[in-house]
């Protein structure tokens, strides 16, 4: 994996979705991008051709900007990686929910963003697999087709993760959003940073990441006013 830094290393929604007839059981053509078993090859690109890139958020969901941010991304008609932690699911399954039905992708983000760098296969199998019930108990049968260590921290992960069929996924652009540098500077980040291919690590929960959903709301239409799209990452390596 390359990795970059900035530097270049209320239920009442579900139903009124569900009154519009969307399914948390319906596949979206994104969503439909995800079929195929996963390899223990750590995704860092979209894998396709052309201005594309694909947005992450780790450590949520949190009702301070999750809802937010998902409000965005439907705005600008754009699907996104939700990286979750299992504890944050099991307090707030409603925005689990939501996610899901608004066609975005998961990602297994453990249950409480532990460093798995030195644990064994069957110790990491045990969290990832509670982490996944965890999201099939606030959204049963969504699919989770990605894994991603907290911190980078991988070990042996990949090949847990692989045999639980959820591609380990990896980034390129880190813009160091979890430090809140200010709007403006996450958006020249985002700018100076993004490729061709780049799937790019924000984060939804952990703090307040208010200008992350800012940063994300200006840089989105930027983007595609120039020909950008947005897409999910490669499901192999």
């Amino acid at each position: 994996m390359i990795r970059r830094g900035f530097f270049r290393s209320s239920d009442r929604f579900l139903i009124a979705l569900l009154a519009a007839g969307l399914s948390l059981g319906a596949m979206t053509p994104a969503q439909a991008d995800q079929r195929g078993p996963a390899d223990t090859t750590i995704v860092d690109s979209t894998g396709r051709d052309g201005r594309t890139v694909a947005l992450t958020f780790d450590d949520g969901p949190d009702p301070r900007s999750t809802p937010h941010l998902l409000d965005v991304l439907r705005s600008h008609q754009v699907k996104a990686v939700f990286c979750l932690w299992g504890e944050h699911v099991k307090e707030h399954p409603e925005l689990v929910r939501r996610i899901v039905a608004e066609g975005h992708a998961l990602c297994n983000h453990t249950m409480r963003h532990e460093n798995m760098s030195t644990w064994s296969p069957s110790e990491i199998g045990a969290n990832l697999r509670a982490t996944n019930a965890a999201i099939h108990a606030a959204a049963p049968g969504a699919r989770v087709p990605y894994f991603r260590a907290p911190n980078g921290a991988w070990g042996r992960t990949p090949e847990v993760a692989a045999a639980l069929d959820m591609q380990p996924l990896g980034w390129r652009l880190s813009v160091a959003d979890w430090n809140n540098p200010g709007t403006h500077v996450l958006v020249q980040r985002l700018r100076d940073g993004i490729s061709a291919g780049d799937v790019v690590l924000l984060h939804d929960g952990g703090g307040d990441r208010t200008q992350t959903v800012n940063a994300v709301s200006r840089v989105i239409p930027q983007l595609q006013a120039e020909g950008w799209s947005f897409t999910l990452p490669a499901r192999h390596g």
